[in-house]
């Protein structure tokens, strides 16, 4: 189902590690015409040498670098919008950073969904996958950040008991609430 002409040119799709971001930004991408997935983490794959990566404790460098990330993402969203195509960029943006984002997408009306699973999901999921987000966090500390932390702007959505389809299903029918982003 193609969405509707409200739907956003950009949606952000954010949440903790192991939310299940990649895997429903690829599928909502996949349901758009003309569409791009952005996935920010390749900003940060990309520093071979002298790469910081981010902990609860992060040093200095590691909060320049993931910021740098973020402009990279944005800048290049920016781009692919501005060439008609609908961009489903997906990362970990937390915290005031999901605000900065979304300012500096602004031009673009951009929609936000924020996964939002249980604890118990958060670590299954992590478990269950090749790649390994937690080390230095735990699902518990990484959800309390984002309830904490992260305003509650967008499209909040609870996927634990949903299939990818189902998120997705969720996702476009729904593109006023994407939208709500009081800042």
């Amino acid at each position: 189902m193609p969405p509707d002409r409200d739907f956003p040119q950009i949606v952000v799709v954010t949440g903790g590690m192991a939310a299940g971001k990649s895997t429903v930004a690829q599928a909502l991408a996949e349901r758009l015409p003309k569409s791009v997935h952005l996935r920010g983490d390749i900003f940060r794959k990309m520093v071979v040498g002298g790469r910081e990566e981010m902990s609860p404790d992060a040093s200095p460098e590691a909060l320049r670098q993931l910021e740098l990330r973020y402009d990279l993402a944005c800048h290049v969203a920016s781009e692919y919008a501005a060439a008609g195509f609908h961009v489903v960029y997906q990362d970990v943006i937390l915290g005031e950073y999901l605000t900065r984002v979304v300012r500096r997408l602004k031009s673009h009306g951009p929609g936000v969904v924020v996964l939002d699973p249980s604890p118990a999901t958060l670590a299954r999921r992590d478990a269950e996958r090749a790649k390994t987000g937690y080390g230095a966090w735990t699902a518990e500390a990484m959800r309390d950040l984002l309830h904490a932390e992260t305003p509650r702007i967008g499209f909040w959505i609870d996927s634990s008991g949903q299939a990818v389809g189902e998120t997705v299903d969720a996702i476009l029918a729904n593109p006023a609430s994407l939208r709500q982003l009081d800042l």
